[in-house]
C-alpha cells in the first residue's frame, strides 16, 4: 500500500500541512522540524508526487538550461561541465530538476525554448552564454519569461538577471601583466566577436595598450571559436607575421591548448620565446606543458549565482533585475614567464 503524508506526519507527530511545507522546503518551518519529517518520509519510503504538485500550484519545479550550440560541441569545453556542477548544485538544494534544450543547429534550440515557454515544461531558464542581439534572449525578454544569462546581456541588461565576470577589468589587467614582465608585442587570441565576453575582454586588452602607449594593431587580433583546432590556426598565423608578437592573451583555456600545441610543431619555447596568458582556468590549465598562467572566473560560482538568481526572481517578480558580479584572480604559472 502506498504511503501518504498522513502516515509520515503520524511518525513524525506533526500536522499533515506541516509535511506539505517541508516537502515544499518552506522557509518558515524550523531546521528540526524538518530534519524530524524528512526522517519519518525515509524510513516510510516516501517520495512526493511532484507532478501532483505541479499541477496543482502551477509550478514545474523544472529550469530549462539553453547551451550557446549543441551540446555535444559544448562539452568538449571545460568550462560547460563546471558551470553545470554550480547550477545543479544550486537547483539540487532547492528540488529543481533541470530540463536541457536539445538541438545542433540555432534554429533547432530556439525551437525547443519556445516549446519549453509555451508548454511551461519549465518555472524559468538559464542562458549559458549572451550573444550580440540574440534571438532567443530576445524572444524570452519579450514573453516576461523568467530568465537569466551568464555573461552580460547586450541590451536590456538593467533589465534582464544576469551574472558574470569584470571580463573587461580582467583582461585589461592580463594586459597590463604582460606589459609589466616588458612586452609590447601582444597578440590576441579571442573567441567569436559574437560574444559579448569577447569583445568586453578585447576593450580591456585595447584599454591597457593604449594606457601604456602601445599602438593597437590589427594583425595582433584573431578571433574565432573556443576551440582547440582555432587556438593552433590563431597562433600559425600570428607567428607567421614580418614582426610576430612576443606574448599572447588567449581568451579560454581549450583554444589556449591548441596554441601551445602550435608552438610547440613551430619550434618555439613558452615562454622564452612567446608568453602565453589564458582565461577561465579549468583544470586543463594545471594539466597543460609548460602549466598555463590563466584567469580564475569561478566557474562553478557563476552557476551557483545564476540559478540563485533565477529562483530569486521567481519568488519575487516585480523585483528589479539582479545583477551579480563574480570575482576573478589572475593565477601566475610557468607560460607567462612567471612561477617556476
Amino acid at each position: 500500500m502506498a504511503v501518504t503524508i498522513k502516515d509520515v506526519a503520524k511518525l513524525a507527530n506533526v500536522a499533515p500541512s506541516t509535511v506539505s511545507r517541508v516537502v515544499a522546503n518552506n522557509p518558515r518551518i524550523s531546521e528540526e522540524t524538518k530534519r524530524k519529517v524528512r526522517e519519518a518520509m525515509d524510513y516510510l519510503g516516501y517520495h512526493p508526487n511532484f507532478t501532483a504538485r505541479s499541477l496543482a500550484n502551477r509550478s514545474s519545479r523544472a529550469i530549462g538550461l539553453v547551451m550557446p550550440s549543441s551540446a555535444e560541441k559544448a562539452f568538449q569545453n571545460p568550462f560547460f561541465p563546471e558551470v553545470l556542477r554550480g547550477i545543479s548544485t544550486k537547483a539540487h538544494e532547492q528540488e529543481y530538476t533541470l530540463l536541457m534544450s536539445t538541438g545542433t543547429t540555432e534554429d533547432e534550440i530556439y525551437r525547443a525554448v519556445v516549446g519549453m515557454v509555451q508548454g511551461r515544461r519549465v518555472d524559468g531558464i538559464v542562458l549559458l552564454y549572451s550573444r550580440v542581439d540574440d534571438r532567443i534572449m530576445n524572444y524570452l525578454y519579450e514573453q516576461k519569461f523568467p530568465f537569466t544569462v551568464i555573461g552580460k546581456p547586450y541590451k536590456n541588461d538593467g533589465h534582464i538577471n544576469h551574472v558574470d565576470n569584470d571580463n573587461y577589468r580582467a583582461a585589461k589587467e592580463l594586459t597590463e601583466y604582460h606589459i609589466d614582465n616588458g612586452h609590447e608585442r601582444i597578440g590576441f587570441v579571442g573567441g567569436s566577436l559574437n560574444l559579448v565576453v569577447t569583445t568586453d575582454r578585447l576593450l580591456g586588452y585595447e584599454k591597457a595598450l593604449q594606457n601604456a602607449k602601445i599602438p593597437y594593431r590589427k594583425d595582433y587580433v584573431i578571433n574565432a571559436d573556443f576551440a582547440l583546432e582555432d587556438g593552433r590556426k590563431a597562433v600559425s598565423e600570428l607567428m607567421s607575421l614580418e614582426d610576430p608578437p612576443s606574448a599572447l592573451i588567449v581568451t579560454d583555456d581549450l583554444m589556449a591548448l591548441g596554441v601551445l600545441r602550435m608552438l610547440d610543431d613551430m619550434g618555439i619555447t613558452v615562454p622564452d620565446d612567446v608568453a602565453v596568458a589564458s582565461f577561465n582556468n579549468a583544470m586543463i590549465a594545471e594539466l597543460a606543458t609548460p602549466a598555463l598562467t590563466s584567469v580564475e572566473i569561478n566557474i562553478y560560482e557563476l552557476g551557483y549565482q545564476a540559478v540563485d538568481s533565477l529562483l530569486k526572481s521567481l519568488e519575487k517578480p516585480d523585483a528589479p533585475a539582479s545583477r551579480v558580479k563574480v570575482a576573478h584572480q589572475i593565477i601566475i604559472r610557468q607560460s607567462s614567464g612567471g612561477a617556476r
